[in-house]
């Protein structure tokens, strides 16, 4: 990071956010941990991959509320900074509609997402693909892996080839891990 970038982020105020995020601790994940430790990982991995825009780094610590918290005020996000419309307008753009299937809610994000709601969805589900290492339903699992590949994949793709990668790598030990679980389990139905 050069002196420019972390002038840049030296303004950005995530506390706020982070507190909002906080929201999502009693919230549990099929992968073990709870919502609010999947906020802060997705935002280290936007880091990781050098991603500084502070709209960005702040939705990605609110990405999940509006989904999670149905009772949730909203008022309360945009009322946080002079960034606050921008983070929540982001937000919905990564968060699924009500009535909007899974297919429906990522091909909208692949077809009419913003750059920012990509970058923001593939670090999500490379934080999502991580914990899926420590997830015992595997037809769970395995839809996962399979939507991933179909829907982020290309997205990742589109967005930041690195990002692209390590999906892809997180995809193939994914498929792997099901392939020895079913060999040592007895059930040698690979697909």
């Amino acid at each position: 990071m050069n002196a420019e970038q972390l002038d840049q982020l030296s303004g950005t105020r995530l506390a706020p956010y982070i507190q909002l995020a906080t929201y999502l601790i009693g919230k549990s994940r099929e992968g073990g941990g709870n919502m609010f430790r999947h906020q802060l990982d997705t935002m280290a991995i936007l880091v990781d991959y050098k991603y500084i825009d502070s709209v960005l780094l702040k939705a990605s610590l609110v990405h999940d509320v509006l989904e999670d918290i149905p009772d949730f005020n909203h008022n309360i996000l945009l009322s946080i900074d002079f960034e606050s419309h921008a983070v929540y307008n982001l937000v919905l753009e990564v968060t699924r509609r009500h009535g909007e299937t899974k297919p429906d809610f990522l091909t909208r994000i692949s077809e009419k997402g913003s750059r920012n709601a990509k970058i923001l969805k593939v670090a999500d589900r490379i934080s999502n693909m991580i914990s899926l290492g420590f997830v015992n339903n595997l037809s769970f699992v395995e839809r996962y892996i399979n939507e991933t590949e179909k829907y982020l994949l290309p997205i990742a793709e589109t967005v930041d080839q690195n990002m692209h990668l390590e999906l892809t790598d997180l995809v193939i030990s994914r498929r792997k891990y099901l392939k020895d679980f079913r060999i040592l389990s007895g059930n040698s139905e690979i697909k």
